[in-house]
C-alpha cells in the first residue's frame, strides 16, 4: 500500500480511539531512550549486492524522551487517548498539548511504516 492509500485509511477516523501496534524494531538503552532499527536495503537483490560494502545494515533512529515515552506506551492494548493521558501523568505541563503533538508523532511514525493501528490493519 502506498503513502497516499495508508494516509487515506486514516481520514475521518477519531485518532484518540486507536490502537497503535508497533512494527518496527527498536532497541532500549539504559536511561530508557528508544532507538529505531531501520535497515538500509529491504529487497533480497540489493541487500545482497551492498549490505558487504556498508559498516552497517541499519539506520538508527535514535527518539528524545517523549517520543521514547510514548514509543514504550504503545502496547497494543492502550488506544492514543489514554497513551496521551500517560504522558500528562509523567511530564506534566512539559509535553503541553499533548494530543495534538502525540497525534502528529504517530501519524510520522506511521507514514513511515514503524507503527500500525489495531483498527486500520490489513493493509
Amino acid at each position: 500500500m502506498n503513502f497516499f492509500e495508508r494516509r487515506k485509511r486514516l481520514k475521518g477516523v477519531n485518532y484518540l480511539e486507536l490502537t497503535p501496534i508497533i512494527t518496527a524494531q527498536h532497541e532500549i538503552d539504559d536511561n530508557n531512550h528508544v532507538t529505531i532499527v531501520i535497515p538500509k536495503f529491504r529487497s533480497a537483490i540489493t541487500k545482497k549486492i551492498f549490505e558487504p560494502l556498508l559498516k552497517s545494515k541499519n539506520i538508527k533512529l535514535k527518539l528524545d524522551e517523549l517520543g521514547s515515552a510514548s514509543w514504550l506506551a504503545i502496547s497494543g492494548k492502550n488506544t492514543v487517548a489514554g497513551i496521551s493521558n500517560e504522558l500528562k501523568q509523567k511530564f506534566g505541563e512539559k509535553c503541553n498539548p499533548v494530543e495534538e503533538r502525540l497525534t502528529k508523532f504517530l501519524t510520522l511514525l506511521y507514514e513511515q511504516r514503524f507503527i500500525t493501528f489495531k483498527e486500520v490493519q490489513g493493509e
